[in-house]
Order: C-alpha cells, then structure tokens, then sequence
C-alpha cells in the first residue's frame, strides 16, 4: 500500500529501503533465464556470486548461491552460458540493492536453444522480415564496405585480403567488436547503425569464424534481427561455416557461407572484370569485321552481276526486245489492215452486184413517172404518156404508143 507523505512530513530513505524489502519479499520465487557474465567461486567459500544478465535490455541482476547449488552445473556451464534459475528475489536494505537468492540452477541445453530460435523464427517469418522482396541489391563495384567483425579476428583476416586481392582499390571502413559473450549483441547492433547512418558506405558485412551453437547466438538475437531489417544499406551475413545458419542470415541482404566467400560476392574480381572486358571486345570486334565481310561479299557479288560489269548488254538486250515487240506490232497491224482490206473489198464488190447502178450498166433502163415513181408492170402506163428512161450514162424521155 502506499504510504503517506508529504513534503511537510516525508519518510527516511531507509524507511523506503525497508518498504521495498516488504514488497519485495511478498514476490516469491521465480524462475529467471539469462546469461552468466560474472562468475566468482573463492576457494573455501560457501557462496557463489555471478551476474544473471538479458542481453536483449542489456539488463543485470547479482545471483548468489550456496557452493553445493552450483556445483551440480559447475562443469557444464561457465561465462557466456544460458541458464534458467529458480531464485527468490532479494531486497538489501542499506545499499538499496536488489538481488536474487538462487536454489536451483540449470543450464539451457542446445535442444531447447534450438527449440527457441526455430520459435523465434517462425514469428519474425510471419511478419514478414525474411521475405524476399525485401532483400536488397548489391552494388556492383562498392566503394566503401563496412566491416562489423572481432578484433584481429581471422574472419577479418580473410575479408580484407581476400577482397584487395580481388580489387586492390577498394576500401573498408572496419568496427571491431566482440562477436561472442555478454557485450556482442549490444555492441554488434550499435556498429551495424552506426555504418548504416554513414551515406558513403555501399555495403556492411558482418562476419565471424565458426563456433558452436552457443557461440552463434548474438547473431540470433532479436534486437540485432530487427536492427539489420530496418537498415537501409545492402548488409552480408557471414557468420561461421556453411553447415551455420543464425537468423542473420536469413534477414540479410545476402549469406555468404564463409567470410571469404562474402569477399567474393561483395567484391569483383578486377582480372576476371578485364578478362571479361577483352572478351566483350574481341565478340564486339568479331561481330563488326563478320558484318563487313558479309556486306563486302556481297558487294563484290553484285558487282560480279553481268548487269553490272557490261550495262550496255542489258540496253542491248531490251532494244532487240524492244525492237522485236515493235516488228511483231508492224507484222501484226498489217494482217489487220489486209485482212480488213480484204473484207472491204468483198463487201464492195457485194454491194456494187447488188447496186441499181450496176444493172444499169448492163444495159437495163429505169422508167419512172412524172412524179419519179418506178414503172413495175404495163398496165401501169397509158398510151401516149411520157416517162423519164433512165439509163447508166443519164436519162431520156420515151413516149408510150397506142
């Protein structure tokens, strides 16, 4: 309950020291899971002291213990391990300091490690932070790589010689960091923002050598998970050897199963980029000359033509043509004009067999009235009338005797 205070009538800080205490021991044990980063064990002591720390708050709490609690676990666990203790929480008054009192202590096995990081998988899955379309791409040719990677470590070793040995010019901008124990997932996470924020850094590898499942786990934690899928810049997981898999690598932009593999897949090879280059060259020399001697051929093809190396045949050649079309023209139209002649002439001769003018000619005559009608039969005429005769030379009267 809380107590009641005012300014004018406040309370002891020792006061407050003891109320804690109360409430605190009104809280019964608990079990508490962590990360030993302390470890005392005096020779001939009775009691143990150890640091209990969470590295995803980068929060810690004093444990103490009798000798014979940890020495059922002392030749399994050491710094750096997980364990889940059962302690009771307790309040010490004149420092103000609060602590646990451990009664039972048991190491995390790698079983249910795993067991947590495959759970821890499938919720970081499910939102979304493994999926592809948020990987991002690499640079071709990075002029600055940051390096996230332990002090003088071989994995930073084999990234920096294996890349200038690939591309002598570029350069690195290295965080050297511890990779394992109680300070790396803190610390890990702060180098990777730190050279995420820098607008001249293309790239951040982050690598260490192999280890064992514990070892790995900094780059399983979900603080440096969530960190590497807020960055901005491409990031290259490259932790372990290839049978490793932390989570990083499945956030990353990229996994490389070694750190000279990473060296390999961020940076190109200079002589395969100019062997490449030549040959680009020598396919664009090819392709052009091939082009040329195509065309060139075929010039010379056309040129070889008859047409082409003697025109005036082909003048000659349609002249005669010409010549034989105008020949066969003449021939033609004047089979035409004779044969119409021809028939011209039959048809005159008809017309003049069939002409009175032609009967005339033989000597007949013509007699006509007065009134030019056309005497056919005797008893057409009367005696004494005058009738025009005409005949093929002109015309005559004729009278009619009685």
């Amino acid at each position: 309950m809380a107590a009641n205070t005012s300014a004018e009538a406040p309370i002891p800080v020792g006061e407050v020291s003891r109320m804690i205490g109360g409430w605190i021991d009104r809280l019964g044990p608990v079990w508490v899971e962590g990360q030993i980063t302390q470890l005392s064990r005096r020779p001939g002591a009775g009691v143990v002291f150890l640091t209990l720390r969470d590295p995803s708050y980068d929060i810690s709490l004093s444990v103490t213990c009798f000798r014979a609690v940890f020495d059922k676990i002392a030749d399994t666990v050491s710094e750096g391990a997980r364990v889940v203790v059962h302690a009771k929480p307790e309040w010490y008054a004149p420092r103000g300091q609060l602590s646990l009192r451990a009664a039972e202590i048991r190491p995390v096995g790698v079983g249910e490690l795993l067991a947590r990081l495959e759970q821890l998988r499938k919720s970081l899955a499910a939102e979304g932070l493994f999926a592809l379309d948020r990987k991002k791409p690499l640079p071709f040719l990075p002029q600055l790589i940051g390096l996230v990677c332990g002090r003088a470590s071989a994995a930073e070793r084999d990234v920096l010689e294996n890349a200038r040995l690939r591309w002598p010019a570029v350069r690195f901008e290295v965080r050297n960091v511890p990779v394992q124990g109680v300070r790396a997932v803190s610390e890990v996470t702060d180098a990777v923002k730190e050279l995420d924020a820098r607008p001249d850094v293309d790239v951040i590898i982050v690598t260490r050598g192999g280890g064992s499942v514990e070892d790995l786990l900094p780059f399983s934690d979900e603080q440096l998970i969530r960190a590497v899928a807020a960055c901005g810049t491409p990031v290259v997981s490259a932790i372990g050897h290839e049978p490793d898999s932390p989570l990083l690598d499945l956030v990353a932009d990229l996994r490389a199963s070694t750190p000279t593999d990473a060296a390999k897949k961020v940076v190109p090879d200079v002589g395969e980029e100019l062997a490449r280059i030549q040959q680009l060259r020598e396919r664009a020399l090819r392709t052009v000359t091939g082009l040329l001697d195509r065309e060139e051929r075929g010039l010379a093809s056309a040129l070889g033509r008859p047409s082409m190396e003697r025109p005036q045949t082909m003048v000659a050649e349609r002249e005669q043509q010409v010549s034989a079309l105008l020949e066969r023209g003449r021939r033609t139209l004047g089979h035409l004009l004779d044969r119409a002649d021809s028939e011209l002439s039959h048809t005159r001769a008809r017309v003049l067999a069939l002409s009175p003018a032609a009967t005339l000619q033989r000597g007949y005559a013509v007699l006509q009235r007065a009134d030019g009608e056309v005497v056919r039969a005797a008893d057409e005429v009367a005696p004494d009338e005058e009738l025009r005769a005409r005949v093929a030379e002109g015309g005559f009267t004729v009278r009619v005797l009685p």
